[in-house]
Protein backbone atom coordinates (compact mmCIF):
# COMPACT_ATOMS: atom_id res chain seq x y z
CA UNK A 1 0.00 0.00 0.00
CA UNK A 2 1.28 3.49 -1.14
CA UNK A 3 2.34 5.36 2.05
CA UNK A 4 -0.55 7.74 3.16
CA UNK A 5 -3.61 6.68 0.92
CA UNK A 6 -5.96 6.05 3.34
CA UNK A 7 -9.58 5.07 2.26
CA UNK A 8 -12.39 7.55 2.58
CA UNK A 9 -15.78 7.49 2.89
CA UNK A 10 -18.26 8.10 -0.44
CA UNK A 11 -21.52 6.54 -0.97
CA UNK A 12 -22.16 5.78 2.71
CA UNK A 13 -19.09 3.02 2.99
CA UNK A 14 -15.12 2.87 2.23
CA UNK A 15 -13.95 3.62 -0.61
CA UNK A 16 -9.96 3.73 -2.11
CA UNK A 17 -9.71 7.56 -3.50
CA UNK A 18 -8.95 6.11 -6.97
CA UNK A 19 -11.96 7.45 -9.45
CA UNK A 20 -11.67 5.99 -13.24
CA UNK A 21 -12.23 8.52 -15.40
CA UNK A 22 -15.61 8.87 -17.77
CA UNK A 23 -14.93 8.50 -21.57
CA UNK A 24 -17.95 8.83 -23.92
CA UNK A 25 -19.03 7.53 -26.22
CA UNK A 26 -19.16 3.87 -24.78
CA UNK A 27 -15.91 3.31 -23.73
CA UNK A 28 -16.70 3.83 -19.81
CA UNK A 29 -19.18 0.82 -19.80
CA UNK A 30 -20.55 -1.35 -17.34
CA UNK A 31 -17.67 -3.72 -17.23
CA UNK A 32 -15.10 -1.46 -16.80
CA UNK A 33 -16.88 0.50 -14.27
CA UNK A 34 -17.93 -2.04 -12.65
CA UNK A 35 -14.83 -4.11 -11.94
CA UNK A 36 -13.16 -0.91 -11.05
CA UNK A 37 -16.27 -0.56 -8.16
CA UNK A 38 -15.39 -4.42 -7.13
CA UNK A 39 -11.79 -3.49 -6.40
CA UNK A 40 -12.82 -1.28 -3.93
CA UNK A 41 -12.47 2.36 -6.04
CA UNK A 42 -15.15 4.60 -7.66
CA UNK A 43 -16.29 3.52 -10.80
CA UNK A 44 -17.88 5.78 -13.74
CA UNK A 45 -20.30 4.89 -16.14
CA UNK A 46 -19.67 7.04 -18.95
CA UNK A 47 -23.68 8.69 -19.54
CA UNK A 48 -23.04 10.12 -22.81
CA UNK A 49 -24.98 7.84 -25.22
CA UNK A 50 -24.20 4.85 -23.53
CA UNK A 51 -24.71 1.64 -25.37
CA UNK A 52 -27.94 -0.57 -25.29
CA UNK A 53 -28.69 -4.21 -25.68
CA UNK A 54 -31.30 -6.53 -26.99
CA UNK A 55 -32.39 -9.40 -25.15
CA UNK A 56 -29.82 -11.55 -26.72
CA UNK A 57 -26.94 -9.04 -24.97
CA UNK A 58 -26.42 -7.57 -28.37
CA UNK A 59 -25.35 -4.22 -28.52
CA UNK A 60 -28.38 -2.32 -30.28
CA UNK A 61 -27.12 0.43 -32.94
CA UNK A 62 -28.17 3.62 -32.77
CA UNK A 63 -29.57 4.53 -36.05
CA UNK A 64 -31.63 7.66 -36.72
CA UNK A 65 -34.71 7.05 -38.33
CA UNK A 66 -36.67 10.42 -38.16
CA UNK A 67 -35.70 13.03 -41.16
CA UNK A 68 -35.66 16.60 -38.83
CA UNK A 69 -32.70 17.28 -36.91
CA UNK A 70 -35.27 18.12 -33.77
CA UNK A 71 -36.60 14.52 -34.38
CA UNK A 72 -33.47 12.78 -34.44
CA UNK A 73 -32.14 14.81 -31.00
CA UNK A 74 -35.52 13.40 -29.51
CA UNK A 75 -34.37 9.84 -30.60
CA UNK A 76 -30.38 10.74 -29.77
CA UNK A 77 -32.21 11.45 -25.83
CA UNK A 78 -34.05 8.74 -25.60
CA UNK A 79 -31.06 6.52 -26.73
CA UNK A 80 -28.89 8.04 -24.10
CA UNK A 81 -31.20 7.82 -21.43
CA UNK A 82 -31.86 3.57 -22.20
CA UNK A 83 -28.14 3.39 -22.58
CA UNK A 84 -26.94 4.77 -19.06
CA UNK A 85 -29.74 2.79 -17.26
CA UNK A 86 -28.39 -0.42 -18.51
CA UNK A 87 -24.89 0.54 -17.80
CA UNK A 88 -26.08 1.63 -14.15
CA UNK A 89 -27.83 -1.38 -13.76
CA UNK A 90 -25.09 -3.96 -15.04
CA UNK A 91 -21.60 -1.81 -13.29
CA UNK A 92 -24.13 -2.12 -10.09
CA UNK A 93 -24.22 -6.07 -10.22
CA UNK A 94 -20.40 -6.38 -11.26
CA UNK A 95 -19.49 -4.17 -8.34
CA UNK A 96 -21.46 -6.41 -5.94
CA UNK A 97 -22.21 -4.35 -2.93
CA UNK A 98 -17.83 -2.78 -3.08
CA UNK A 99 -16.73 0.60 -4.25
CA UNK A 100 -19.03 2.78 -5.61
CA UNK A 101 -20.55 3.71 -8.93
CA UNK A 102 -20.72 7.01 -10.85
CA UNK A 103 -22.02 8.54 -13.66
CA UNK A 104 -20.46 11.31 -16.07
CA UNK A 105 -22.15 13.92 -18.36
CA UNK A 106 -20.99 16.48 -20.81
CA UNK A 107 -22.86 19.56 -19.53
CA UNK A 108 -22.80 20.69 -23.42
CA UNK A 109 -24.23 17.55 -24.34
CA UNK A 110 -27.37 17.73 -26.13
CA UNK A 111 -30.49 17.40 -23.39
CA UNK A 112 -27.66 17.26 -20.88
CA UNK A 113 -30.64 17.90 -18.45
CA UNK A 114 -33.14 15.52 -19.65
CA UNK A 115 -30.28 12.77 -19.95
CA UNK A 116 -29.49 13.02 -16.19
CA UNK A 117 -32.94 13.43 -14.74
CA UNK A 118 -33.99 10.23 -16.97
CA UNK A 119 -30.87 8.37 -15.91
CA UNK A 120 -30.70 9.02 -12.14
CA UNK A 121 -34.65 8.55 -12.11
CA UNK A 122 -34.33 5.16 -12.78
CA UNK A 123 -31.24 3.91 -11.36
CA UNK A 124 -32.06 4.97 -7.39
CA UNK A 125 -29.62 3.31 -5.02
CA UNK A 126 -27.44 2.81 -7.70
CA UNK A 127 -25.90 6.07 -8.63
CA UNK A 128 -23.65 7.67 -5.81
CA UNK A 129 -22.69 10.75 -7.89
CA UNK A 130 -22.61 12.49 -10.98
CA UNK A 131 -19.34 14.00 -12.32
CA UNK A 132 -19.74 17.20 -15.00
CA UNK A 133 -17.50 19.07 -17.00
CA UNK A 134 -17.37 20.48 -20.29
CA UNK A 135 -19.09 23.80 -19.58
CA UNK A 136 -20.51 25.43 -16.84
CA UNK A 137 -23.02 23.07 -14.86
CA UNK A 138 -25.01 25.45 -12.89
CA UNK A 139 -27.89 23.01 -12.27
CA UNK A 140 -25.47 20.16 -11.33
CA UNK A 141 -26.22 20.60 -8.02
CA UNK A 142 -30.33 21.02 -8.18
CA UNK A 143 -30.89 17.99 -9.71
CA UNK A 144 -28.30 15.93 -8.35
CA UNK A 145 -29.90 16.73 -4.54
CA UNK A 146 -33.22 16.54 -5.90
CA UNK A 147 -32.17 12.59 -6.58
CA UNK A 148 -30.17 12.68 -3.30
CA UNK A 149 -26.92 11.96 -5.34
CA UNK A 150 -24.07 13.35 -4.76
CA UNK A 151 -22.31 15.48 -7.25
CA UNK A 152 -18.90 16.36 -8.70
CA UNK A 153 -17.95 19.24 -10.87
CA UNK A 154 -14.87 19.06 -12.88
CA UNK A 155 -13.67 22.39 -13.42
CA UNK A 156 -9.86 23.79 -14.95
CA UNK A 157 -9.09 26.97 -12.38
CA UNK A 158 -10.31 28.25 -9.03
CA UNK A 159 -12.49 30.95 -11.06
CA UNK A 160 -14.46 28.23 -12.61
CA UNK A 161 -15.31 27.02 -9.12
CA UNK A 162 -15.89 30.27 -7.70
CA UNK A 163 -18.53 30.95 -10.30
CA UNK A 164 -20.22 27.81 -9.74
CA UNK A 165 -20.45 28.04 -5.74
CA UNK A 166 -21.64 31.55 -5.37
CA UNK A 167 -24.50 30.57 -8.41
CA UNK A 168 -25.62 27.70 -6.99
CA UNK A 169 -23.32 25.18 -5.51
CA UNK A 170 -23.59 26.74 -2.14
CA UNK A 171 -27.34 26.20 -1.91
CA UNK A 172 -26.93 22.40 -1.94
CA UNK A 173 -23.45 22.20 -0.62
CA UNK A 174 -24.32 18.83 1.47
CA UNK A 175 -24.49 17.08 -1.58
CA UNK A 176 -20.88 18.32 -2.97
CA UNK A 177 -18.46 15.33 -2.52
CA UNK A 178 -15.79 16.23 -4.64
CA UNK A 179 -14.39 18.80 -6.79
CA UNK A 180 -12.87 17.25 -10.20
CA UNK A 181 -9.71 19.59 -10.84
CA UNK A 182 -8.95 18.49 -14.47
CA UNK A 183 -5.35 19.75 -16.07
CA UNK A 184 -5.87 21.06 -19.43
CA UNK A 185 -2.44 20.92 -20.59
CA UNK A 186 -2.47 17.04 -19.17
CA UNK A 187 -5.80 15.67 -19.44
CA UNK A 188 -7.53 13.79 -22.48
CA UNK A 189 -10.83 14.36 -23.97
CA UNK A 190 -12.44 18.17 -23.73
CA UNK A 191 -10.73 20.50 -20.88
CA UNK A 192 -11.09 23.75 -19.75
CA UNK A 193 -8.82 25.70 -21.08
CA UNK A 194 -9.55 29.53 -21.21
CA UNK A 195 -8.83 31.81 -23.38
CA UNK A 196 -6.48 33.77 -21.08
CA UNK A 197 -3.89 30.65 -21.21
CA UNK A 198 -1.48 29.71 -23.82
CA UNK A 199 -2.40 26.09 -24.74
CA UNK A 200 1.36 25.74 -25.78
CA UNK A 201 2.45 26.79 -22.24
CA UNK A 202 1.52 23.96 -19.84
CA UNK A 203 1.48 25.77 -16.07
CA UNK A 204 2.06 23.23 -12.70
CA UNK A 205 -1.12 21.98 -11.63
CA UNK A 206 0.15 22.42 -7.98
CA UNK A 207 -0.45 26.46 -7.59
CA UNK A 208 -3.53 26.09 -9.64
CA UNK A 209 -4.94 23.17 -7.48
CA UNK A 210 -3.91 24.89 -4.11
CA UNK A 211 -5.55 28.29 -5.68
CA UNK A 212 -8.79 26.13 -6.36
CA UNK A 213 -8.45 24.62 -2.33
CA UNK A 214 -7.74 28.47 -1.26
CA UNK A 215 -11.31 29.50 -3.26
CA UNK A 216 -13.35 26.45 -1.52
CA UNK A 217 -12.04 27.29 1.70
CA UNK A 218 -12.96 30.84 1.28
CA UNK A 219 -16.42 29.53 0.34
CA UNK A 220 -16.77 27.73 3.44
CA UNK A 221 -16.07 24.14 1.58
CA UNK A 222 -15.38 21.25 4.46
CA UNK A 223 -11.73 20.60 4.15
CA UNK A 224 -13.32 16.75 3.78
CA UNK A 225 -14.01 17.59 0.45
CA UNK A 226 -11.55 15.94 -1.94
CA UNK A 227 -10.05 17.93 -4.54
CA UNK A 228 -9.76 15.15 -7.18
CA UNK A 229 -6.41 15.52 -9.42
CA UNK A 230 -7.63 14.62 -12.84
CA UNK A 231 -4.86 14.42 -15.86
CA UNK A 232 -0.68 13.45 -15.81
CA UNK A 233 -2.19 10.84 -13.19
CA UNK A 234 -0.18 7.62 -13.60
CA UNK A 235 2.54 6.81 -10.44
CA UNK A 236 1.17 7.89 -7.49
CA UNK A 237 4.09 8.12 -6.17
CA UNK A 238 5.02 11.24 -8.31
CA UNK A 239 2.54 12.89 -5.96
CA UNK A 240 3.66 11.80 -2.89
CA UNK A 241 3.85 15.47 -1.73
CA UNK A 242 0.16 15.84 -2.50
CA UNK A 243 -0.85 13.48 0.17
CA UNK A 244 -1.39 14.52 3.55
CA UNK A 245 -0.71 18.20 2.56
CA UNK A 246 -2.29 20.89 4.43
CA UNK A 247 -1.91 22.94 1.86
CA UNK A 248 -3.89 20.85 -0.59
CA UNK A 249 -6.63 19.54 2.16
CA UNK A 250 -8.31 16.06 1.13
CA UNK A 251 -6.79 14.79 -2.24
CA UNK A 252 -8.18 11.85 -4.90
CA UNK A 253 -6.87 10.78 -7.69
CA UNK A 254 -8.71 10.38 -11.43
CA UNK A 255 -7.42 7.69 -13.87
CA UNK A 256 -8.96 8.33 -16.80
CA UNK A 257 -6.05 6.69 -19.77
CA UNK A 258 -5.04 3.93 -17.93
CA UNK A 259 -8.18 2.01 -17.73
CA UNK A 260 -8.41 1.92 -21.67
CA UNK A 261 -5.86 -1.38 -21.41
CA UNK A 262 -7.51 -4.01 -19.44
CA UNK A 263 -9.01 -6.91 -20.65
CA UNK A 264 -12.52 -4.99 -19.52
CA UNK A 265 -12.20 -2.54 -21.33
CA UNK A 266 -14.50 -2.18 -24.50
CA UNK A 267 -12.38 -0.57 -26.90
CA UNK A 268 -10.77 -2.56 -29.84
CA UNK A 269 -8.08 -4.78 -29.65
CA UNK A 270 -6.74 -2.47 -32.39
CA UNK A 271 -7.14 0.54 -30.18
CA UNK A 272 -5.39 -1.34 -27.44
CA UNK A 273 -2.40 -2.63 -29.48
CA UNK A 274 -2.01 0.99 -30.13
CA UNK A 275 -1.96 2.17 -27.02
CA UNK A 276 1.82 0.88 -26.52
CA UNK A 277 3.40 1.95 -29.53
CA UNK A 278 2.54 6.05 -28.30
CA UNK A 279 5.36 8.11 -27.71
CA UNK A 280 5.78 11.33 -25.93
CA UNK A 281 3.87 14.13 -28.04
CA UNK A 282 1.88 11.84 -29.51
CA UNK A 283 -1.02 13.15 -27.97
CA UNK A 284 -2.25 16.72 -29.29
CA UNK A 285 -4.37 19.50 -27.39
CA UNK A 286 -6.22 21.23 -30.38
CA UNK A 287 -9.66 22.75 -30.94
CA UNK A 288 -11.15 20.93 -33.59
CA UNK A 289 -13.94 19.82 -31.70
CA UNK A 290 -17.36 21.43 -32.86
CA UNK A 291 -18.14 21.65 -29.06
CA UNK A 292 -15.88 24.87 -29.07
CA UNK A 293 -13.62 23.55 -26.35
CA UNK A 294 -10.37 21.94 -26.59
CA UNK A 295 -9.72 18.53 -26.08
CA UNK A 296 -6.56 16.47 -26.69
CA UNK A 297 -6.27 13.33 -28.62
CA UNK A 298 -3.87 10.61 -30.86
CA UNK A 299 -2.41 12.75 -33.54
CA UNK A 300 -3.20 10.49 -36.22
CA UNK A 301 -4.39 10.66 -39.70
CA UNK A 302 -7.65 11.37 -39.06
CA UNK A 303 -6.41 14.78 -36.91
CA UNK A 304 -3.47 15.33 -39.09
CA UNK A 305 -6.14 15.27 -42.08
CA UNK A 306 -7.73 18.17 -39.61
CA UNK A 307 -4.61 20.37 -38.96
CA UNK A 308 -3.95 19.94 -42.78
CA UNK A 309 -7.30 21.12 -43.91
CA UNK A 310 -7.36 24.09 -41.64
CA UNK A 311 -3.41 24.78 -43.27
CA UNK A 312 -5.58 24.96 -46.57
CA UNK A 313 -7.32 28.17 -45.91
CA UNK A 314 -7.19 31.65 -47.16
CA UNK A 315 -9.19 34.99 -45.76
CA UNK A 316 -11.67 36.44 -48.42
CA UNK A 317 -13.40 39.69 -49.34
CA UNK A 318 -16.84 39.74 -51.07
CA UNK A 319 -15.63 42.87 -52.79
CA UNK A 320 -12.15 44.58 -54.03
CA UNK A 321 -10.55 46.15 -50.81
CA UNK A 322 -7.01 46.87 -49.11
CA UNK A 323 -4.61 43.86 -50.20
CA UNK A 324 -7.61 41.65 -51.19
CA UNK A 325 -7.61 42.52 -55.24
CA UNK A 326 -7.49 39.45 -57.16
CA UNK A 327 -10.25 37.64 -57.71
CA UNK A 328 -10.31 33.63 -57.10
CA UNK A 329 -10.46 31.92 -59.92
CA UNK A 330 -10.27 28.10 -58.61
CA UNK A 331 -12.94 26.34 -56.29
CA UNK A 332 -15.53 28.92 -56.19
CA UNK A 333 -17.53 27.88 -59.28
CA UNK A 334 -18.36 31.69 -60.90
CA UNK A 335 -18.71 33.26 -57.13
CA UNK A 336 -16.91 36.17 -56.55
CA UNK A 337 -14.10 36.15 -54.18
CA UNK A 338 -11.24 38.89 -53.12
CA UNK A 339 -7.73 37.17 -52.14
CA UNK A 340 -4.38 38.47 -51.51
CA UNK A 341 -1.87 37.64 -54.81
CA UNK A 342 0.20 35.27 -52.40
CA UNK A 343 -3.50 33.49 -51.10
CA UNK A 344 -4.34 33.04 -55.12
CA UNK A 345 -1.23 31.44 -55.71
CA UNK A 346 -1.26 28.76 -52.52
CA UNK A 347 -5.46 28.33 -53.90
CA UNK A 348 -4.18 27.75 -57.63
CA UNK A 349 -1.55 25.24 -56.17
CA UNK A 350 -3.91 23.51 -53.96
CA UNK A 351 -6.35 23.21 -56.69
CA UNK A 352 -3.60 21.33 -58.41
CA UNK A 353 -3.10 18.87 -55.74
CA UNK A 354 -6.81 18.11 -55.96
CA UNK A 355 -8.50 20.19 -53.09
CA UNK A 356 -10.65 21.48 -56.32
CA UNK A 357 -13.42 22.69 -53.79
CA UNK A 358 -13.74 26.20 -51.24
CA UNK A 359 -15.40 26.00 -48.67
CA UNK A 360 -16.82 28.77 -46.32
CA UNK A 361 -16.17 29.21 -42.96
CA UNK A 362 -18.08 31.36 -40.19
CA UNK A 363 -14.75 33.36 -39.94
CA UNK A 364 -14.93 34.56 -44.03
CA UNK A 365 -11.96 32.12 -44.73
CA UNK A 366 -12.01 29.59 -47.41
CA UNK A 367 -10.84 26.00 -46.68
CA UNK A 368 -9.79 23.56 -49.86
CA UNK A 369 -11.01 20.08 -49.85
CA UNK A 370 -11.40 17.21 -52.10
CA UNK A 371 -14.72 16.69 -53.84
CA UNK A 372 -14.77 13.37 -51.71
CA UNK A 373 -14.20 15.29 -48.80
CA UNK A 374 -16.67 17.93 -49.42
CA UNK A 375 -19.50 15.21 -50.23
CA UNK A 376 -18.64 13.59 -46.57
CA UNK A 377 -18.68 16.97 -44.55
CA UNK A 378 -22.10 17.84 -46.35
CA UNK A 379 -23.70 14.29 -45.39
CA UNK A 380 -22.64 14.45 -41.98
CA UNK A 381 -24.06 17.98 -41.42
CA UNK A 382 -26.81 17.11 -43.34
CA UNK A 383 -27.32 13.79 -40.86
CA UNK A 384 -27.22 16.20 -38.04
CA UNK A 385 -28.87 14.47 -34.56
CA UNK A 386 -28.11 17.25 -32.22
CA UNK A 387 -26.10 15.42 -29.53
CA UNK A 388 -24.62 19.09 -28.68
CA UNK A 389 -26.30 22.01 -27.08
CA UNK A 390 -24.18 23.89 -29.74
CA UNK A 391 -22.31 22.52 -32.91
CA UNK A 392 -20.13 24.54 -34.62
CA UNK A 393 -19.58 21.41 -37.33
CA UNK A 394 -23.43 21.50 -38.12
CA UNK A 395 -24.63 24.83 -36.56
CA UNK A 396 -26.76 22.90 -34.51
CA UNK A 397 -28.02 24.15 -31.07
CA UNK A 398 -30.57 23.18 -28.72
CA UNK A 399 -32.82 26.07 -28.89
CA UNK A 400 -36.50 26.48 -30.46
CA UNK A 401 -34.89 27.59 -33.70
CA UNK A 402 -32.33 24.56 -33.43
CA UNK A 403 -29.57 26.90 -34.65
CA UNK A 404 -26.26 28.72 -33.64
CA UNK A 405 -27.43 31.53 -36.45
CA UNK A 406 -23.58 30.84 -37.41
CA UNK A 407 -22.48 29.24 -40.83
CA UNK A 408 -21.68 25.44 -40.21
CA UNK A 409 -18.01 24.78 -39.98
CA UNK A 410 -16.33 22.92 -42.35
CA UNK A 411 -13.06 22.85 -40.45
CA UNK A 412 -14.44 20.38 -37.38
CA UNK A 413 -15.95 17.41 -37.77
CA UNK A 414 -19.16 15.24 -36.27
CA UNK A 415 -18.33 13.91 -32.89
CA UNK A 416 -20.96 11.79 -32.45
CA UNK A 417 -20.56 9.83 -35.87
CA UNK A 418 -16.48 9.68 -35.18
CA UNK A 419 -16.71 8.36 -31.46
CA UNK A 420 -19.34 6.02 -31.96
CA UNK A 421 -17.30 4.48 -34.91
CA UNK A 422 -13.85 3.89 -33.05
CA UNK A 423 -15.74 2.81 -30.04
CA UNK A 424 -17.13 0.32 -31.82
CA UNK A 425 -14.35 -1.26 -33.60
CA UNK A 426 -13.66 1.31 -36.22
CA UNK A 427 -10.35 2.26 -37.88
CA UNK A 428 -8.45 4.00 -35.20
CA UNK A 429 -6.49 6.12 -37.77
CA UNK A 430 -9.78 7.52 -39.29
CA UNK A 431 -11.42 8.38 -36.28
CA UNK A 432 -10.85 10.29 -32.93
CA UNK A 433 -8.85 8.87 -30.65
CA UNK A 434 -9.01 10.48 -27.17
CA UNK A 435 -6.10 9.95 -24.87
CA UNK A 436 -4.35 11.79 -21.99
CA UNK A 437 -0.93 13.24 -22.48
CA UNK A 438 0.59 10.48 -20.47
CA UNK A 439 -0.07 7.93 -23.24
CA UNK A 440 2.93 7.29 -23.72
CA UNK A 441 3.76 5.83 -20.67
CA UNK A 442 2.19 2.76 -22.07
CA UNK A 443 5.35 2.21 -23.71
CA UNK A 444 7.77 3.19 -20.39
CA UNK A 445 5.82 1.10 -17.47
CA UNK A 446 7.69 -2.30 -17.48
CA UNK A 447 3.88 -2.98 -15.79
CA UNK A 448 2.59 -3.73 -19.36
CA UNK A 449 6.18 -5.04 -20.72
CA UNK A 450 5.97 -8.12 -23.05
CA UNK A 451 2.01 -7.30 -24.43
CA UNK A 452 0.83 -7.82 -20.70
CA UNK A 453 -2.82 -6.40 -20.45
CA UNK A 454 -4.28 -6.45 -16.85
CA UNK A 455 -7.81 -7.02 -15.12
CA UNK A 456 -8.96 -4.20 -13.55
CA UNK A 457 -8.70 -5.69 -10.58
CA UNK A 458 -4.48 -5.83 -11.47
CA UNK A 459 -4.24 -2.22 -12.46
CA UNK A 460 -5.79 -1.16 -9.41
CA UNK A 461 -3.80 -3.23 -7.14
CA UNK A 462 -0.95 -2.04 -9.21
CA UNK A 463 -1.75 1.60 -8.82
CA UNK A 464 -2.28 1.42 -4.83
CA UNK A 465 1.48 0.08 -4.69
CA UNK A 466 2.27 3.72 -5.76
CA UNK A 467 2.95 2.25 -9.21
Amino acid sequence: MFKGLRPIMYGGREVWPLIEGGKGVAVSNHASTGAWAAAGGIGTVSAVNADSYDPEGRIIPQVYRALTRRERHEELVQYAIDGAVQQVKRAFEIAGGKGAININVLWEMGGAQRVLHGVLERTKGMVAGVTCGAGMPYKLSEIAASYGVNYLPIVSSGRAFNALWKRAYSKAAEWLAGVVYEDPWLAGGHNGLSNAEDPRVPQDPYPRVKALRETMRAGGVSEEVPIIMAGGVWYLRDWDHWIDNPELGAIAFQFGTRPLLTQESPISEQWKSRLPTLEDGDVLLHRFSPTGFYSSAVRNPFLRNLELRSERQIAFSLEAAGDHQFKLDVGVKGKSFWVTLGDLHRAREWDGLGYTVALKTPDNTLVFVTPEEMKVIRKDQADCMGCLSQCAFSSWADTEGNSTGRLADPRSFCIQKTLQDIAHGGDIDQNLMFAGHSAYMFKQDPFYSNGFVPTVKQLVDRILTGD
